[in-house]
């Protein structure tokens, strides 16, 4: 047996477990740890600027590819108080990302010691497990429990706090026979999948809805493998967007009171079934429970128990990892379909898509300041389907699910529960840090940008370039747009006067600036026909920098962007689109 300290027993652990990238800073009570890394090797680390920025890097980072787990580290006291908000976002999403504090050495803890907090009283309710390991010896086994944990059910995080003399003491660890534990994911049985199946059957206008869990379990393909069988159009949520590509015949819209489409939400209203894989049934998606389930039943699959049901009690429930249940839907499915079981789709599938094909919101706006919807249009022009696109909340993430187009599962990455406000720029970080050849769009207001803007220095440093659309109105938009139900504008204005830069009139921060002093470049756009060509020049500027470059296009300042309270009560605040050129790159017109 080897003998180490046990910081490089967890280092070990991680390399086993299959990590080689981390995100994190370092500190006093976590310079242990960074000896045992520099000391080990194999793990390559990205230096944030703040701690909660490394988080949602390793979110992105995770959120990526099938199979990853991003690695978040700091230091003891506010580094994980700051790393909370990742785990929040992460968890709420059922994300794995493992999150490792320093502390204050063990005899210390219930002393007020310098930066010695609870932080696994604080991470608990946020973590799938959150623990401060007191025994040295028990470190190789928190790791390796950690990894299980994440791995294993509904996918989640985890925080492990080490004390600092926990992490130097010398114990016996043999790196060389370690092995994971068994992963545990629950899989439906053929009965049940045989009574959805009837169920389904038995149905004029069923609908399947793809959330998040189908693309947490990697099984996007068997997704649309499964409506095609059966011929059943899909409607996937904000989280399983790309589950099925959005020009497939069978992909039917987005639903919801805000990330939706028109003829996504006119669908949902027509049905009289509806099979949920992986998802939750949220807030956002659903609207007014009672006109989102008044005459269609209601199959639920979910990997978690308790989600059967939390949100209303569904026909039939089935407790399965998305993969497993989908494996075993296709077989059942195919054998059915073989004997002549299956009803047949093709009319109920053709009206989806007459749906699809005139229900549309016009973007095809020539205004000076640029209205927002324009933006969109211009990016799908220039992005194509292997585009991989970052954002997290505000109405510049509402207007680009509704105009944007997904063609691949995670190439919408998105927080979609907790949604805070700074998390794009470090998860694009996050996510061009797993594909260095993807190209990377983020994608964000004024606010969510000025949030974490300093992460953008991480992106110089480290070489990871990716394209950030950023549209100012120089609002609180979404929050303005809300606080129309209190007939106020009350501070949300992010507007003034720069002294240093008049030519951008009163909106106020001169991002330009900012950017280029963070190393990295920026445009400023004013006119809608010189959207394109800026994204082109940015896309050369990234690949000839290998650094973050910024797009900004001043919008005007008051949009009122599509929602509502209801499916059937979303309010158009405008024109909707009368023919093709209304909406030139609409998913209709592009196919």
């Amino acid at each position: 047996m080897a003998r180490m300290t046990a910081a490089e027993a967890a280092v070990h652990v991680l390399r086993k477990e299959g990590v080689d990238v981390a995100f994190g800073v370092p500190g006093a009570a976590i310079n242990p740890f960074y000896s045992a890394m520099r000391k080990v090797g194999g793990i390559d680390h990205t230096l944030a600027r703040h701690v909660e920025g490394a988080s949602h890097m390793a979110e992105g980072y995770t959120r990526t590819k099938a199979g990853n787990i991003g690695v978040c580290i700091g230091t003891s006291g506010p580094a994980g108080t700051d790393m909370i908000t990742g785990l929040y976002s992460a968890s709420a999403d059922s994300i794995p990302i493992l999150c490792i504090t320093g502390q204050a050495p063990v005899a210390k803890l219930h002393k007020e010691d310098f930066q010695a907090v609870d932080i696994k009283a604080i991470a608990s309710p946020v973590a799938k497990w959150a623990v401060t390991v007191l025994e040295p010896a028990q470190v190789p086994r928190a790791f390796q429990q950690a990894f299980h944990l994440m791995r294993s059910a509904r996918p989640g995080p985890v925080l492990i706090d080490l004390p600092i003399d926990v992490q130097m003491a010398e114990i016996e660890f043999d790196p060389d026979t370690y092995e994971p534990l068994p992963v545990y994911k629950p899989s439906a049985t053929r009965a049940q999948v045989e009574k959805a199946l009837e169920m389904l059957n038995a149905a004029e206008k069923p609908l399947l809805v793809a959330g998040g869990g189908v693309i947490n379990a990697d099984a996007s393909d068997l997704l649309t493998e499964f409506a095609e069988i059966t011929g059943v159009p899909v409607i996937p949520t904000l989280m399983g967007w790309g589950s099925i590509p959005d020009d497939h015949p069978l992909m039917a819209g987005m639903v919801g009171l805000q990330t939706s489409h028109r003829y996504g939400n006119a669908t949902m209203l027509a049905s009289d079934f509806v099979m949920g894989i992986g998802n939750r049934w949220a807030n956002r998606h659903t609207g007014n429970l009672d006109t989102y389930t008044e005459g269609r039943k209601f199959v639920h699959v979910d990997i978690e128990p308790t989600q059967i049901g939390r949100i209303f009690g569904p026909d039939y429930g089935i407790v399965s990892d998305a993969k497993a249940a989908l494996e075993l839907f296709i077989q059942v499915a195919s054998e059915w379909k073989a004997d002549g079981r299956l009803k047949e789709r093709g009319a109920w599938a053709e009206e989806c898509r007459e749906r699809k094909r005139t229900l549309l919101r016009k973007t095809h706006f020539d205004n000076v300041p640029v209205k927002p919807q324009r933006v969109y249009e211009e990016m799908n022009k220039v992005f194509g389907k292997d585009a991989r696109y970052v954002s997290t909340i505000g109405l510049s993430q509402i207007a680009g699910a509704q105009f944007l187009h997904v063609y691949k599962p995670r190439h919408w990455i998105n927080c979609g529960q907790a949604g805070p406000l700074g998390w794009t720029v470090p998860s694009a970080l996050g996510v061009v840090k797993a594909d260095p050849e993807a190209e990377v769009v983020a994608l964000s207001g004024d606010y969510d940008f000025q949030f974490m803007v300093e992460e953008l220095a991480a992106g110089a440093q480290f070489n990871l370039p990716y394209i950030h659309v950023l549209v100012n109105n120089s609002y609180l938009g979404l929050i303005r747009q809300a606080q129309r139900n209190f007939d106020m504008d009350y501070c949300v204005q992010l507007s003034f006067e720069n002294i240093n830069c008049p030519e951008i009139e009163g909106y106020g921060v001169d991002h330009v600036s900012v950017v280029e002093g963070l190393g990295c470049k920026a445009l400023r756009v004013t006119q809608p026909d010189d959207i394109a060509p800026a994204l082109e020049q940015a896309r050369e500027l990234m690949k000839q920098h290998r650094v973050p470059v910024v797009v900004e296009v001043i919008l005007e300042r008051v949009t009122n962007i599509a929602m509502g309270v209801d499916l059937d009560g979303v309010n158009e605040f405008e024109a909707l689109a009368e023919n093709q050129a209304d909406a030139p790159t609409s998913i209709a017109a592009l196919t």
